[in-house]
């Protein structure tokens, strides 16, 4: 549970300190699981800043996370509150990864999976979530998010227009983008809110730099320019400073 929430390595000391927490809650009840999330979450080795500021410390965000968060961090509804969504387990064009589809009964990934040829291979130290990634599924991840925050999901539902003529289609799960519309036209602005609601704050002045510069590559059209236009280019912006968000290195690795 604490690589799942908290760090790949935890320290043995961190593990010790949760593993009592699970035999004594404090009033000598074993099993506590209230008790033993506390002790995860609560523990100074999670929240210490000098921990957090470790290269060892952290794990990789799973694809199928990192698309959950993109929709509770963006009010994602359903046109007909019936959530439906398609199979996403495609690496190449989707996120290689889908609830309930693991190729085994313990998980996507091997708990002390090690990346081989990588720095953390020199010392043996687990990256599980590592083991999903590839030149594939990095490909794969980047092209289905675009075009996902970019135009929603449909997923087949029945009231709802499919692609026809070449038309764009109506999505039947959406985002929204309101509090960010309100911002378009300030890219440091924009960028500085997907930092707090995306990176809790983590991404350095530097990426955030190369993201704003990104945004500024294109201005958006003049108050003249048809409303259509306006919209779509405030659309794409919104979305782009997303993606660049969640594409890049501080966003990937959840500390």
């Amino acid at each position: 549970m604490i690589q799942r929430l908290v760090t790949s390595n935890p320290s043995p000391a961190y593990v010790k300190r949760v593993a009592s927490a699970f035999n004594n809650n404090g009033a000598n009840v074993r099993g506590d699981l209230k008790a033993v999330w506390m002790a995860i979450l609560l523990d100074d080795e999670a929240r210490n800043p000098a921990t957090v500021a470790s290269t060892s410390f952290g794990k990789l965000r799973e694809p199928m996370l990192r698309f959950i968060q993109w929709g509770r961090s963006f009010g994602l509804t359903s046109v007909d509150d019936a959530w439906k969504m398609f199979d996403t387990s495609d690496a190449a064009n989707q996120l290689g990864q889908s609830p309930l589809h693991s190729p085994s009964v313990f998980n996507f990934f091997r708990p002390g999976f090690v990346p081989p040829g990588t720095e953390l291979a020199k010392t043996q130290t687990p990256a599980p979530e590592f083991q999903l990634v590839n030149e594939t599924t990095v490909g794969g991840y980047l092209n289905f998010l675009q075009d996902r925050i970019r135009y929603g999901i449909y997923t087949g539902n029945t009231k709802v227009p499919q692609l026809t003529n070449g038309e764009p289609y109506t999505a039947t799960i959406n985002a929204n983008y309101a509090k960010e519309m309100a911002i378009v036209t300030d890219t440091a602005a924009l960028v500085r809110r997907m930092n707090l609601i995306l990176c809790a704050g983590q991404l350095s002045a530097a990426t955030q730099n190369i993201i704003v510069t990104a945004l500024n590559q294109k201005a958006l059209p003049p108050a003249t320019a048809a409303a259509v236009d306006i919209e779509n280019a405030k659309l794409d912006r919104i979305t782009t400073a997303i993606l660049l968000t969640m594409a890049c290195p501080e966003y990937l690795i959840q500390k």
